[in-house]
């Protein structure tokens, strides 16, 4: 792409995608809060102007589940309300940030025929996306190690995105028949030229020097600094985003993207991705293979052909769509998907593509359509109408976060 730097400089823009912050003054007197179960999945470290909340589901790779976001939700919001409360962070344990929603657990409740509480989830859990896009304080995400899916829409609608050397992200959810959720179609549609569609269609991962470069990141340090640079913010007495940001650019490092990156190969993907249509897009692939012979053009190739029919159709209509919405309105477009996805009223795609990658891990789904050519407009048509109950809708406080709107 032209005009696409290859130095990138760790130090970044500090205003997240869809942000909203508002300074307050705020008293510097200690606050702690002390939480005294140990089951609780999501902890809280209390500073005296700061807290940190930290996902604990090590085993799942920290993923989401509708209490762990309940629980989120109630503790952004107590301190946001907390004028002793100067900023926010958040962070995971053990070796991932987040893996994004349960998607095992989502599994097991379908094949239980419990619908409802699939539906839950996704509301609690876009509300609390919504949430972060409109804080009122300035948030700190560490997205250190294994980032996917709504692991990362938990964390990119805030105001600042520290990412590692250890940092992984991807999107997977084409590979399982579902899409990418959480805001992504919002914040995917906006990175360079259609980096956003190979991301969401092919499940390719990106580094954090990558997310950097594509802006999906504000700020880089290396795995080993954190510890230090966590010590530095636990000490700030602040709600002031530029004092912030300078103790995060404190440890940035000016990082450049490899010859192997997926940044260098950026006019390749605007050239094939850029087609309104996954057919398009697959024939312009197969013809740049035929005519340069590289390996990278194969594996993109790979990659679409084992995702679900369905869902990639689904999903490159979600992101094209999400170039010219909102984030609420991106976030309610995402809630009729998920629910027709869960609803399994044209396809089992999504409970197939779970059992085969993360339940029996045959890699081997079989897919409703199984082609392309046997996915009807109609049939996505279903993902995207609205739904027939206006009260079914996806409610959003927009009125009382964005009285302007």
């Amino acid at each position: 792409m032209q005009g696409l730097k290859v130095l990138i400089r760790a130090r970044s823009s500090a205003h997240g995608l869809g942000s909203v912050a508002r300074r307050r003054c705020i008293s510097a007197q200690p606050h702690y809060a002390q939480y005294d179960h140990p089951e609780d999945q999501v902890l809280v470290d209390g500073r005296a102007t700061s807290r940190t909340a930290i996902l604990s589901r090590p085993s799942a790779l920290n993923a989401l589940t509708t209490s762990m976001v309940n629980r989120l939700k109630r503790l952004y919001e107590s301190w946001e309300e907390n004028s002793d409360i100067g900023f926010v962070l958040m962070k995971g344990s053990d070796r991932a940030f987040c893996s994004g929603g349960d998607a095992v657990a989502l599994h097991n409740l379908l094949n239980e025929g419990n619908i409802d509480e699939c539906k839950k989830f996704f509301e609690t859990l876009y509300n609390y996306v919504y949430l972060q896009g409109t804080y009122l304080k300035p948030h700190v995400a560490i997205m250190d190690s294994i980032t996917m899916g709504s692991g990362a829409g938990i964390a990119i609608p805030g105001m600042f995105r520290l990412v590692t050397d250890k940092t992984v992200l991807g999107y997977p959810e084409a590979q399982i028949g579902f899409h990418p959720d959480a805001g992504a179609s919002f914040y995917l549609s906006r990175l360079p030229g259609y980096l956003g569609e190979y991301l969401a269609l092919t499940g390719d991962k990106v580094n954090g020097v990558e997310m950097i470069a594509s802006g999906l990141a504000t700020h880089y340090a290396l795995n080993a600094r954190l510890p230090m640079l966590e010590e530095r913010l636990g000490k700030l007495v602040t709600d002031d985003a530029s004092v912030i940001e300078k103790a995060l650019a404190q440890y940035g490092d000016i990082v450049y993207p490899d010859n192997k990156s997926i940044i260098r190969k950026i006019d390749a993907i605007d050239k094939c991705f850029c087609h309104d249509t996954v057919e398009e897009i697959i024939h312009a692939l197969e013809s740049e293979a035929a005519d340069s012979y590289h390996e990278w053009y194969k594996t993109t190739l790979r990659k679409l052909r084992e995702a679900s029919p369905l869902s990639l159709k689904v999903t490159l209509r979600s992101i094209r769509e999400g170039r010219f919405e909102t984030h609420d309105r991106c976030l309610a477009r995402e809630y009729r998907i998920s629910l027709a996805a869960v609803s399994q009223e044209v396809s089992k795609d999504f409970s197939e593509g779970v059992r085969a990658r993360l339940v029996d891990k045959d890699f081997a789904p079989k897919w409703d359509p199984p082609s392309l050519a046997e996915v009807t407009e109609e049939m996505v048509d279903v993902y995207f109408r609205s739904l027939e109950e206006s009260d079914s809708e996806l409610k959003l406080p927009i009125s009382l976060r964005e009285p302007s709107i």
